[in-house]
Formats: structure tokens, C-alpha cells, sequence
């Protein structure tokens, strides 16, 4: 049977994570359906079907799928579950918050945050904080696809409109407080700065702030920096935060705890700055440098603007 990917968006546009998705719900069944689920996204209807991967658009709308509510979400992806083998979703807080009312709902097992397809029944996937992979061989349909590339061009899939399920009433949409930024999301940045507790304070963070905008990169942070009160949660990376598969990953100030490297430690290049050589973090990155920070990035920042000098 075929593959039901729920899609992640705005009622504008597609999310990154769901592109991701879709390349790795493909390895599993090559048809692939894609559920989407909103208010006014017909915009969003065309680009999904126009993905090579994609073989079907099901089209639901309706006023109480303005706002995500998984609430409402997970009847009607429970109701044309029917005849899919694979039900696919996002391992972000999009899936984790929509999966497991839907594997609860058809009474069976998840199979969260994999990262390699094997085969249709077969995954692997992190455990131990990322310091390990386990095989896992499952019957069941529910799977949450991480990180893989997706071309975007080139289908021509049917879109099929399908009736909304009834408004869940015990749960209501309030408001929704989001953080602007001009710099990229963390989740999908090329390039991701963070900083950890040896930052010191907040106003510190300016040093990483003023390196991040050199680079066009996304601002990370650990979790000792975030529950110090230095930066946002929305910022932190690790097994409790963001898991982030950049290019290139500078970690300035962060001692490297397992929970931290379960985040980042899939980036392509990883640099670490931190004047204790005996931290953890040293042992997975490409590049250290055993360096007072406060010293380090000045220093960092000054190559950088003669960098952009020459380049203009």
C-alpha cells in the first residue's frame, strides 16, 4: 500500500522539514500521498504536487485547520489512514506533538526519529542520547522521518479534495507568538553558531550575534546557556532542544555534555572554541581550537571583516 506523509506549512508555503520528509517517506513506498491539512493553502496544494516524489495531493480545509491544533489534525488523518501502510511525519515539535495521538488512536506502536530507511519495514534510528543507533523492524505505520535532500520541481500530482472531520471543542486556538527574524532558521541554517555557559551572561552573546551575521548563519545555544537565562529556548540545540544537521557548526563556550552532541554532532564541519582542551566537545570536531573565547571570537570577527573587505 502507499505512504501517507502529513504535511507541516504556514497556509503559505511548505516547511523544510516536510520536503525532508517526503525523500525519505519515498525510500520506503515510491507512492507517495501527502495529506494537507489548513485553511486557504491552495498555493501550497500546487507546490506539493508539482514534487516528483509526490503521486497524490489529499486537500482538506476548514476553518478550525486555520491554526494548527492537533487536536483536529488527528481524527481526519486517523479517518483516511485506511488503506496507507505508512502514515510519515516530521520529527519536530510538528510530529511529536501530532504522531503519537494517531499511533494512540489506531492502538499501535511509534517508530520516532529515524534516520536511514532500510527497507520498508526496517529503520535505524538514535537512542542513548544519539551515542548509539538501533535497528528497529516494525509492522506498524507510524514513522518520523528526519533529514534527507528533496527536489522541489518536475511532478504533475492529481490534488483530491477530501471533507473535514468535526471541530474538536475541548481545545481552542489563542494566539500564536512567534520570534521575527532576518537571520535563518536553526532547523534548516547552512551555518549555525552557539554558545554555551562559558559565554558568562547574556549581553555576551553579542560576540556570537555579530560572528552569526558575518556568516548568514542561525544562532544556537546549549542548554546550560538557555537555562542560565542567557538567550531563548527556541535557540537551544540538543536531545531537548533542535536537532540541526548544518554544513558547519561552530560551538564557542560549550563543554560538549551528551545531550548537546546528540543536536549537532551529524554536522558535515564542526568547530569548537573553549579553553578547557579536556572538554568533550573537542572529541567530535573537525576543528578546536583551546582559546579564551573572549579573546577567540574579536580575533574571529576582525579576519572576518577583512574577509568582506577584499570580497567587495
Amino acid at each position: 500500500m502507499s505512504v501517507l506523509l502529513i504535511a507541516e506549512h504556514n497556509n503559505k508555503e511548505v516547511r523544510p522539514f516536510t520536503l525532508n520528509a517526503i525523500t525519505a517517506a519515498s525510500q520506503m513506498d515510491g507512492d507517495v500521498h501527502v495529506l494537507l491539512i489548513g485553511n486557504n493553502c491552495g498555493d501550497v496544494a500546487k507546490s506539493l504536487s508539482e514534487m516528483p516524489a509526490v503521486k497524490k495531493v489529499l486537500h482538506a480545509e476548514a476553518p478550525h485547520y486555520e491554526n494548527y491544533l492537533a487536536e483536529n489534525f488527528a481524527p481526519l488523518v486517523v479517518k483516511v489512514s485506511e488503506n496507507y501502510s505508512h502514515i510519515v511525519s516530521s520529527a519536530n515539535t510538528f510530529g511529536k506533538n501530532l504522531m503519537p495521538r494517531i499511533a494512540a488512536n489506531l492502538d499501535i506502536s511509534q517508530v520516532s526519529d529515524i534516520t536511514k530507511v532500510i527497507s520498508a519495514d526496517t529503520f535505524i534510528r538514535p537512542i542513548y542520547a544519539g551515542n548509539a543507533f538501533a535497528t528497529v523492524k516494525s509492522t506498524d505505520a507510524k514513522k518520523c522521518i528526519t533529514i534527507e535532500p528533496c527536489e522541489t520541481s518536475g511532478g504533475s500530482a492529481p490534488i483530491e479534495k477530501i471533507e473535514a472531520t468535526e471541530e474538536f471543542t475541548l481545545s481552542k486556538f489563542i494566539k500564536r507568538e512567534e520570534v521575527k527574524s532576518d537571520r535563518p532558521e536553526l532547523g534548516t541554517a547552512r551555518v549555525v553558531v552557539s554558545g554555551g555557559r562559558g559565554m558568562q551572561n547574556g549581553e555576551n552573546f553579542k560576540l556570537i550575534t555579530d560572528i552569526a551575521d558575518k556568516l548568514n548563519a542561525a544562532i544556537g545555544a546549549s542548554r546550560a546557556a538557555v537555562d542560565a537565562g542567557y538567550i531563548s529556548n527556541e535557540h537551544q540545540v540538543g536531545q531537548t532542544g533542535k536537532v540541526v544537521v548544518p554544513d558547519l557548526y561552530i560551538a564557542v563556550g560549550i563543554s560538549g555534555a551528551i545531550q548537546h552532541l546528540a543536536g549537532m554532532k551529524e554536522s558535515k564541519i564542526i568547530v569548537a572554541i573553549n579553553k578547557d582542551g579536556e572538554a568533550p566537545i573537542f572529541s567530535v570536531a573537525d576543528y578546536g581550537l583551546e582559546a579564551d573565547l573572549f579573546e577567540a571570537l574579536p580575533q574571529f570577527l576582525e579576519e572576518l571583516n577583512k574577509l568582506n573587505s577584499i570580497q567587495k
